[in-house]
């Protein structure tokens, strides 16, 4: 018994002792564990680092393997080929799809380049589950942030597959993707939305994102890049480093979150992180907006720093000279050099088009009818309405950027668009000067061409006209009103078009021989189809537009472009606006098929014959008693309709009488503004050949007219 007491004793003994003791025990078990892990991490780096140094090795053999590196027997292969989707509208999705396959065959990879409307998205990418393939989109936003037609399709599947219940959440669990949205940031409400609906959907059916979504912006103002081309430029090459990652067998999934072309993937993408990432916001852009911004500390050197009186002096002088800069269109209002309008593709766009390009946000152009008039066949409808000389007409814009991406456009929407100037400036004086200097360069190449008359190219060298209607919005450039001035002290008419949609602009605008507003459409729904605005207030605009059109005291005019199924049913709506702004006259066009443009959906079949425009002038007039059919041109499709006015002692006079609008000019000039004038006070008689109903059909008598068939017409002109 004693013994086992003794024993007991012992191992009590032990025992309190290594309860008293316990934390130098567990020190030393940690200690040896974190001995044995730093060996064991050593070790096998070193094995790493032999094994990559010596390429017999199996381990380094397998590291080097890539596709196209070794033969196929030889290697795994982590990526079979790269199948890029573009869905476009304009042709930009197309032609990026086209330069990212030339990249990417490069890297010897099997490439295929696939139009989203060829293509069966129910069969085909559920095959793309388990091809090792990489799968890249290219898609575009179009009208109300629509798909592009050939996408559209492709999109309403994904969409019905991603929301409904009995397509299996892993539906599309394995393929791998990345996608690249076009769109336009001038609109704002649908800036990129069908990308970044793709780029949800498929993530929503499980597929796996290898990069964060990017998307490129024709906004040049807004841009990350300075163009889409150049964001397009940009991504490719993260693209291609990720590519080239994935085929050496990296593993490491793409969280959505890389940045510069560094994945900050923390190996493993939850689905709580990327529902997050959804679920936040639809208008967040999870690499777009990289902004290069400081504190208000950081600018001015922290909260408590204390400006020197002594410093007051230099510190106003620099931001005299940034107002000055801000004002010149040098910088924006955040501070940032404002970037140029015309990017170096849409320069090369616009010169293959025939522009003459100046600065970089003008332009001058050649209009068909100047060219005709030098022959001595005859005039636009402008000289048969007003008595403008078509040869000495110079048909230019100082901005070639639009509020609208009108249907009818006959520039195909090469130009830019944008709803405020945020781009560089040039000074009107340049613009004017390089403007008469480029046209008088164009009618020079007439001389000793066959037909022309000599009197008439002398004559067309001095400039009497100039429509500012070529392409954009001239009403946007904010020095329009020192333009005009300009044109007016060399002795040229100015004939300004404007789409309605800047308001104030008209309000502030100074007298012009003659000051168009655009009127394609009646109602709310079918000026939004037909014209496209970027404004959301679009309709507002417009018609406040059209009220302050109805306070200027110089001539006005309504220009209704008459698109059949689209605009020629709304008689009675056209003369409630036509009420809202009473115009001077009001010229009714049918609309100028211009050839096929992917931007668009109109064909021939939307061009009104001239008999049915003459049929809507007489219903329409027979709603506006103030009014009468006063001119036609029937080569031009076009009608004059004049308010009862213009009509003295039962003879029409349209047309102008240009030396005494200049003199009248240069008296509201001389005064200040205090002497204004009004339409009244500078018309001329219409000849009666250009009249409505006269056998000519407002054709010059004095010119030969030419009948051309079987030939391609050209259709610019103003």
């Amino acid at each position: 018994l004693d013994v086992s007491m003794d024993m007991w004793s012992y191992f009590h003994t032990c025992l309190v002792s290594i309860w008293l003791h316990r934390f130098y025990i567990y020190s030393a078990v940690a200690f040896g564990i974190s001995l044995w892990i730093a060996i064991q991490f050593t070790t096998s780096r070193t094995k790493r680092k032999k094994s990559r140094g010596n390429p017999s090795s199996p381990e380094g053999t397998a590291d080097k393997l890539g596709n196209g590196c070794a033969p196929p027997q030889a290697q795994e292969v982590h990526v079979a080929g790269v199948k890029i989707f573009y869905g476009s509208q304009t042709g930009t999705a197309k032609r990026f799809a086209k330069d990212l396959a030339e990249a990417v065959t490069s890297l010897n990879l099997p490439v295929e380049v696939i139009n989203m409307g060829d293509y069966d998205p129910e069969d085909g990418l559920a095959e793309e589950t388990s091809s090792r393939n990489i799968c890249v989109f290219l898609v575009a936003t179009y009208t109300e942030g629509q798909p592009p037609e050939s996408a559209a399709w492709f999109c309403k599947w994904l969409e019905e597959a991603a929301s409904d219940f009995r397509v299996g959440k892993s539906f599309l669990q394995g393929l791998r993707y990345a996608v690249f949205g076009l769109g336009n940031s001038a609109y704002v409400d649908h800036y990129n939305t069908v990308g970044r609906r793709m780029d949800r959907w498929l993530w929503m059916l499980s597929a796996r994102r290898i990069m964060t979504r990017a998307e490129g912006d024709c906004n040049v103002a807004q841009s990350k890049h300075g163009s889409i081309e150049a964001d397009f430029e940009a991504w490719k090459a993260k693209f291609l480093t990720r590519l080239q990652a994935l085929c050496r067998g990296e593993k490491k999934p793409c969280s959505g979150k890389c940045k510069k072309g560094k994945c900050k993937s923390s190996g493993k993408q939850s689905k709580d992180s990327s529902d997050h990432e959804h679920g936040t916001s639809e208008q967040d852009n999870t690499e777009a907006e990289e902004l290069f911004e400081t504190s208000s500390e950081e600018e001015a050197g922290g909260t408590d720093s204390v400006i020197d009186v002594e410093d007051l002096g230099n510190i106003m002088g620099h931001m005299k000279k940034a107002k000055v800069l801000l004002l010149e269109g040098v910088w924006n209002a955040a501070g940032a050099e404002r970037r140029e309008m015309i990017t170096p593709a849409l320069r090369e766009a616009l010169t293959k088009q025939g522009y003459k390009l100046i600065g970089s946000h003008s332009g001058v152009k050649l209009c068909r009818w100047t060219k005709s008039m030098l022959r001595g066949r005859g005039g636009c409808y402008k000289h048969t309405f007003y008595g403008i000389e078509s040869h000495r007409c110079m048909e230019a814009t100082p901005s070639l950027a639009c509020a609208n991406k009108c249907v009818f456009c006959w520039r195909h929407h090469t130009n830019p668009v944008g709803t405020e100037w945020r781009w560089k400036m040039d000074q009107p004086e340049v613009i004017l000067q390089e403007a008469l200097e480029k046209h008088q360069n164009m009618i020079r190449q007439f001389k000793g061409v066959s037909g022309v008359k000599a009197a008439r190219l002398e004559e067309a060298l001095a400039v009497k006209h100039c429509a500012l209607s070529l392409v954009g919005e001239p009403i946007m450039y904010p020095h329009i009103n020192r333009f005009v001035r300009l044109l007016h002290r060399h002795g040229i008419s100015t004939f300004l078009v404007t789409n309605a949609q800047f308001p104030e602009e008209i309000r502030r605008l100074e007298p012009v021989t003659q000051l168009y507003v655009s009127v394609d459409a009646s109602t709310k729904e079918s000026l939004r189809r037909i014209d496209r605005p970027l404004f959301k207030d679009f309709w507002q605009r417009f018609l406040d537009s059209l009220k302050a059109l109805a306070e200027k005291q110089q001539r006005t005019v309504y220009r209704l472009t008459l698109v059949k199924a689209w605009n020629v049913d709304e008689l009675k709506a056209y003369a409630d606006l036509i009420s809202l702004g009473k115009p001077d006259f009001i010229e009714v066009k049918g609309v100028t098929y211009c050839g096929e443009s992917s931007a668009s959906s109109l064909t021939m079949a939307n061009v009104p014959w001239h008999g049915e425009v003459v049929s809507f002038v007489q219903e329409l007039a027979r709603l506006l008693p103030e009014y009468g059919i006063a001119c036609e041109h029937e080569h031009s499709n076009c009608l004059l309709l004049a308010h009862s006015k213009f009509q003295v002692d039962g003879e029409w006079r349209t047309w102008i009488d240009y030396g005494r609008f200049q003199e009248l000019v240069r008296e509201h000039e001389r005064s200040g503004g205090s002497r204004t004038f009004t339409a009244a006070e500078y018309t001329a008689r219409t000849p009666p050949w250009a009249l409505f109903g006269a056998r000519e059909r407002g054709f010059d008598p004095l010119d030969e007219r030419v009948q051309r068939r079987n030939k391609a017409r050209d259709t610019s002109g103003c």
